[in-house]
C-alpha cells in the first residue's frame, strides 16, 4: 500500500493544530514556533504532491479511496487534478506567512484575554483552517467534500469574533460589538449556503445512488446514469447557491467587507486568499462535472452576476474611507473576474480563472499583510489619517505599491496573466460581457492609485512622522510574496502547464470547444 500523501497532507496541520492547543499557557512561544513549524512541514509535503503531479497523466492522481459509510455509499475518496494540486500548494504557502505576520495578533496584550490562552488558540484554529481547506481541494466524494466544506465555519466564526483588529475608531466596546456581528453573520450567510447545498446533496444521492465524483462523472458520459433536466438544473442550483455565497459573488457577498474589516490582517488574508477560493474551485469541481447541461443553461444569468460582481466592487473600493475595506470590496471585483472566466466556457477563460485564484491569493495576501503591518503602526483603518509614508518608511510603501499594482493588474506582475487570459477568453465568445468587464480595470486603477497617493505621498502627517519601517520578520512575510509576484508576471508556465489538461478535461465535460476565429477569405 503507498504511503497516503494527500491524507497526510491534510492531516498533519490537524495533529498540528492539537498540539498547539494544548500547549501549557505560559508557553506562548512555544505555541507559535510550533505552528510554523507545522505549516512549513506542511508545506514541504505540498511540494511533494506538486512534484509528483504529472500533467500529462490520468485526470486524479495520488488517489486514495476508503469505505466509510457503507450503508449511504460514502467513500473516503481523495484525488487532485491539476486546478486541485495548484490551490492545495497555494493554502501551503500563505499559511506560514499568515502564521508569521500574525506573530504578535493573539499575545493577551493584544486580545485583552487573560483567563484562557489565545495565543495557543489563534495559532491551532489558523492550522485547522488549512487542514480543512487542504482536504476540500483534494475531496472526490461528494460528502466528504461537503463536511469539510461546512467544517471550516466554526473556526473561521472564532478567529473572526475572538481576534479582531483592535485598530477601531469608535473604541474597544464598539469594535467587540461589530466583530461579533461580522463572525455571526459570515456563519449565517455560509450555514445558510451549507443548508441549501445538503438538500442538494441529497437529491444527488437520490438519483446517482453514491457520492463519487469520478463514478457519477462517468456514468453520465457513458449514459448509465440520466437526469432529468428538471432535476439537473435544481440540483446544479442547490450547489451553486452554497458556492457564490463562499466566493463571494453579488449579491451574497455582503458578508465579506464585514468579515475583513473587524478581522485581524493575517485572518482577512485567510479569509479572501485561502477560504473563499473553495468556492470558486468548487464551481469548476462539482457545478460543471456533475451538471454540464444545467451549467450552460444558467451560464447567461451567472454572467450577469459576474459582471455586476466586477463593476459594483471596484466602484464600491474607490468610495471606501478604510483601507480593509477597500481591499475586500475589491477583492469582490477580483472573484467577479474569476466566475466570469469559469462560465465563459472557454479553455482561455477556465485557465484564466484558475490562474487568478492562485495570482488573487498571493497578491492580496502582499497588499493586505503590508496594510496590517501600515495599520499596527498607527493604530487606524482610516485612509485619512495617513500622508507621506513613504518618506518615512519607504521600504513599507514600497511593498504596499507593488501589492497596489499587482491588485490592478499592471503588466509584469501575476495578476495581469490571469485577467488577460479571462477576458481573451470571454471576448471569443461573449464580446459584450468583456467590454463591459474591462471596466473594471480602469477602476481597479484608480482606487489603488488613489489609496496609494492618499496614505504614501504628500506632506507627512505628524501622527506617522516617527513610523519604523519593515522589520525583519514583517520582510520575511512580504519579500518572497513580491518575488512570486513577480516572477510569476513574467513566467506563469508553471502553473498554466498544470492546470491546462485539467481545464481541457472540464471543457469535454460540459461539451464545449473553444469558439473558432473567424478569417475572411482572401479575395
Amino acid at each position: 500500500m503507498s504511503f497516503p500523501l494527500l491524507t497526510a497532507t491534510a492531516a498533519l496541520p490537524a495533529l498540528g493544530a492539537v498540539a498547539t492547543a494544548a500547549v501549557p499557557a505560559a508557553r506562548r512561544a512555544a505555541a507559535k514556533w510550533l505552528a510554523l513549524l507545522v505549516s512549513l512541514a506542511t508545506l514541504a509535503l505540498a511540494a511533494i504532491v506538486l512534484v509528483r503531479f504529472d500533467p500529462g497523466g490520468s485526470r486524479y492522481q495520488l488517489t486514495e479511496s476508503h469505505s466509510w459509510i457503507k450503508d449511504f455509499g460514502v467513500r473516503y475518496e481523495l484525488g487532485v487534478d491539476g486546478i486541485g494540486v495548484a490551490l492545495v500548494a497555494l493554502t501551503a504557502l500563505l499559511i506560514p506567512f499568515v502564521i508569521l505576520a500574525g506573530w504578535h495578533d493573539a499575545d493577551p496584550q493584544e486580545t485583552g484575554n487573560t483567563r484562557w490562552r489565545p495565543t495557543q488558540g489563534f495559532f491551532a484554529l489558523i492550522l485547522a483552517v488549512e487542514a480543512m481547506v487542504i482536504i476540500s481541494f483534494e475531496a472526490t466524494d461528494v460528502f466528504l467534500f461537503y463536511i469539510f466544506f461546512e467544517a471550516m465555519l466554526i473556526p473561521m466564526y472564532f478567529l473572526i469574533g475572538g481576534f479582531g483588529d483592535k485598530a477601531h475608531e469608535h473604541g474597544d466596546e464598539v469594535a467587540a460589538t461589530q466583530r461579533s456581528y461580522a463572525a455571526v453573520k459570515f456563519l449565517l450567510y455560509n450555514l445558510v449556503g451549507g443548508l441549501i447545498m445538503l438538500a442538494a446533496v441529497i437529491g444527488l444521492y437520490v438519483v446517482a445512488g453514491n457520492f463519487s465524483l469520478q463514478e457519477i462523472v462517468q456514468a453520465r458520459a457513458n449514459g448509465s446514469l440520466h437526469m432529468a433536466t428538471n432535476t439537473e438544473r435544481w440540483l446544479f442550483l442547490g450547489f451553486f447557491f452554497a458556492f457564490a455565497v463562499k466566493a463571494p459573488l453579488w449579491p451574497l457577498h455582503t458578508w465579506l467587507p464585514n468579515a475583513m474589516g473587524e478581522a485581524t490582517a493575517p485572518v482577512a488574508v485567510l479569509i479572501t486568499a485561502v477560504v473563499d477560493k473553495v468556492g470558486t474551485f468548487a464551481m469548476l469541481r462539482f457545478c460543471l462535472q456533475l451538471f454540464p447541461e444545467a451549467s450552460k443553461w444558467a451560464t447567461p444569468a451567472i454572467l450577469v452576476l459576474a459582471l455586476i460582481s466586477i463593476v459594483y466592487g471596484a466602484l464600491v473600493a474607490v468610495g471606501q474611507r478604510d483601507i480593509k475595506r477597500l481591499v475586500a470590496y475589491a477583492s469582490i471585483s477580483h472573484f467577479g473576474f474569476i466566475i466570469l472566466g469559469i462560465f465563459a466556457m472557454t479553455s482561455q477563460g477556465q485557465s484564466g480563472a484558475t490562474l487568478y485564484m492562485v495570482n488573487h491569493g498571493i497578491s492580496t495576501a502582499a497588499l493586505m499583510l503590508v496594510a496590517g503591518f501600515l495599520i499596527s503602526r498607527r493604530g487606524s483603518r482610516l485612509i485619512a489619517d495617513y500622508g507621506g509614508v513613504q518618506k518615512v518608511a519607504p521600504v513599507l510603501a514600497g511593498t504596499f505599491l507593488v501589492g497596489s499594482l499587482a491588485t490592478l493588474s499592471l503588466p509584469g506582475l501575476a495578476p495581469f496573466v490571469s485577467e488577460f487570459l479571462v477576458l481573451v477568453g470571454t471576448f471569443t465568445r461573449y464580446p459584450a460581457v468583456g467590454i463591459v468587464a474591462t471596466f473594471g480595470i480602469v477602476l481597479a486603477a484608480l482606487y489603488t492609485l488613489v489609496l496609494y497617493q492618499r496614505t504614501m505621498t504628500g506632506p507627512v502627517k505628524a501622527e506617522v512622522a516617527e513610523m519604523p519601517d519593515l522589520r525583519v520578520r514583517e520582510l520575511l512575510v512580504v519579500a518572497p510574496l513580491i518575488a512570486l509576484l513577480i516572477f510569476l508576471g513574467v513566467y506563469p508556465k508553471p502553473v498554466t502547464d498544470i492546470v491546462n489538461p485539467a481545464v481541457q478535461q472540464t471543457m469535454s465535460d460540459v461539451h464545449k470547444k473553444d469558439p473558432q476565429p473567424e478569417v475572411e477569405a482572401a479575395k
